[in-house]
């Protein structure tokens, strides 16, 4: 249903095997400057219409998962708006170019999602660019490794809080107003929710609180016809991974302790977004889907 070739194929060798070379990136990171750059779908993704004529709005849309995404999305029929920090501004221009080549319409929205009056301001403008709002990806985060929580300073916890978790709280709040029968909210969780690293510790337990979050909720807005979901991936090759959100000295080996060996790419797992914002999954809210190459999650 999404890719060039529907043969059955191996998926431990879908996607080349490490080591990445040895590479660090000042925050937030491009994902044009990542060795090899991560597949987003560009040149894979096929879409069948199942989002025709839907309006989402997707953060962290410029790269990463969010950006597999929004491509998957608009090739499926949507119009994607997408939010990002202004220093991504050239990853994100690469993917308006791939939404309005799939002829849809595209909204650029940067800005930092730590301040509540953007997250309202960005639910507002996608409204009003794209005609409405019916499918919210919250996607965007912040991990940075620490080794000790000695080294972790309320500054940088507040800040992996400020964007995991209450930027995802304002942007939904203000996205429900929006939202009618048959919407739904997708948000990224993580491996880390279940198997946390010891050097994650902030943004670990953000992922928690997403699951949480996501479950909650979707009790909350089942009587209103919106559905609410999670994806927890395991390790995806994104810029998060080569602007501190690794050790240094992990990068060369970042995967490989999954069962298949590797880490995922971000189009992997652009159909299981596509699936739970189409209405076949209509019985599914309040789920966790795991998306870990075998490790045993969600």
């Amino acid at each position: 249903m999404t890719t060039t070739n529907a043969r059955p194929r191996d998926p431990v060798k879908a996607h080349p095997e490490g080591p990445f070379p040895e590479q660090q990136q000042p925050w937030p990171g491009l994902a044009a400057n990542m060795a090899p750059r991560p597949d987003h779908g560009e040149s894979s993704y096929r879409g069948s219409n199942r989002l025709h004529g839907r309006k989402a709005l997707v953060t962290g849309g410029d790269s990463g998962i969010g950006r597999a995404a929004a491509i998957a999305f608009a090739r499926e029929g949507a119009d994607v708006a997408i939010s990002y920090l202004p220093d991504e501004e050239p990853d994100a221009r690469e993917v308006v170019e791939e939404i309005e080549t799939a002829g849809r319409n595209a909204a650029a929205l940067p800005g930092d999602i730590r301040s509540e009056e953007f997250c309202n301001r960005l639910v507002a403008d996608a409204v009003a660019r794209l005609g409405g709002l019916d499918i919210l990806v919250n996607n965007a985060a912040r991990q940075k490794a620490f080794e000790s929580i000695d080294a972790l300073t309320t500054e940088d916890f507040d800040w992996t809080y400020k964007t995991n978790i209450y930027a995802m709280f304002w942007i939904t709040k203000a996205a429900v107003a929006h939202m009618k029968e048959g919407a739904c909210i997708i948000n990224t969780a993580s491996v880390q929710a279940y198997e946390p690293d010891a050097h994650l510790l902030d943004y670990a337990s953000t992922k928690a609180a997403i699951v949480s979050f996501t479950k909650s909720l979707a009790k909350q807005l089942a009587k209103r016809g919106i559905r609410v979901n999670a994806v927890a991936p395991g390790p995806i090759w994104t810029p998060l991974q080569v602007t501190g959100g690794q050790p240094p000295q992990k990068i060369p080996s970042f995967g490989s302790e999954t069962p298949y060996g590797r880490a995922g790419q971000p189009a992997e797992l652009a159909p299981l977004y596509v699936a739970l914002a189409s209405p076949e999954f209509s019985y599914s809210s309040g789920q966790v889907f795991g998306a870990a190459a075998a490790s045993g999650d969600p």
